[in-house]
């Protein structure tokens, strides 16, 4: 499977998107409904209603691709955050795209230690 790089803005709509849409289409969700700008160094991550398929939609410096991916049997667990737009590491991208629901999973607490000496 392919990788993102770290550096990469992760943006997820988090309502479900008409299947019919293409990358036009997307491309003017991206600017009029999450009110951001299409052409950034970022990837966009829409769904469908059933959640079995995802869309990443991305600019590149000399045209936009659009990835998708379909499950046969299972459903993506989909971030439950209130806000219409979900900013996630990549990281995590990954992790949605492999089945994982990222609201479940937590990190260990960052834990300062003072040295005894």
């Amino acid at each position: 499977m392919f990788r993102f790089e770290a550096n990469l803005r992760v943006y997820v709509h988090r309502e479900a998107v008409d299947g019919r849409l293409g990358i036009n289409g997307l491309v003017a969700l991206i600017e009029q409904s999450m009110r951001l700008d299409p052409f950034a160094h970022a990837v966009f991550v829409f769904r469908n209603r059933r959640s079995n398929r995802v869309r990443l939609v991305l600019y590149d410096r000399s045209g936009f691709w659009l990835m998708i991916k379909r499950l046969e049997a299972d459903r993506f667990c989909w971030p439950r955050r209130q806000r219409e737009v979900v900013e996630l590491t990549t990281e995590q991208l990954h992790w949605l795209l492999d089945g994982i629901d990222i609201e479940a999973v937590c990190r260990h607490p960052k834990r300062t230690y003072r040295h005894t000496s």
